[in-house]
């Protein structure tokens, strides 16, 4: 299974940006999808993530309200769209994938290499 994320970049605070997570190589409807970030400081830190059904998906308090993860059967893709953004967002994002959706990292069996969130002040 081959994860490649995309969509990040540069923008303000309080800007948006909407991350895309393409899955390929297995049975994408099999997987739960989840999202962490990366900074020097934190390693592996927990972002949202969505089960296989797509019910109830899971948020950090830290993006609750702000972020909003959505995936797409059809296109094998999961979305983490990125709303009210602020400087503490800036990290690199990458995306998992495992047959559980949780907040730990060391579950999932799969993941990708990731795409860089700045977000100025």
């Amino acid at each position: 299974v081959q994860l490649q994320a995309s969509g990040g970049g540069l923008v303000q605070a309080g800007g948006s940006l909407r991350l895309s997570c393409v899955v390929s190589g297995g049975t994408f409807s099999n997987y739960a999808i989840g999202w962490f970030r990366q900074t020097p400081e934190k390693e592996h830190e927990f972002v949202a993530t969505i089960s296989w059904t797509a019910s109830a998906p899971i948020y950090a308090d830290s993006v609750k309200g702000r972020f909003t993860i959505s995936r797409d059967d059809a296109k094998n893709t999961v979305y983490l769209e990125m709303n009210s953004l602020k400087p503490e967002d800036t990290a690199l994002y990458y995306c998992t994938a495992g047959r559980a959706a949780t907040r730990r990292f060391d579950i999932y069996n799969f993941w990708g290499l990731g795409t860089q969130v700045t977000v100025s002040s």
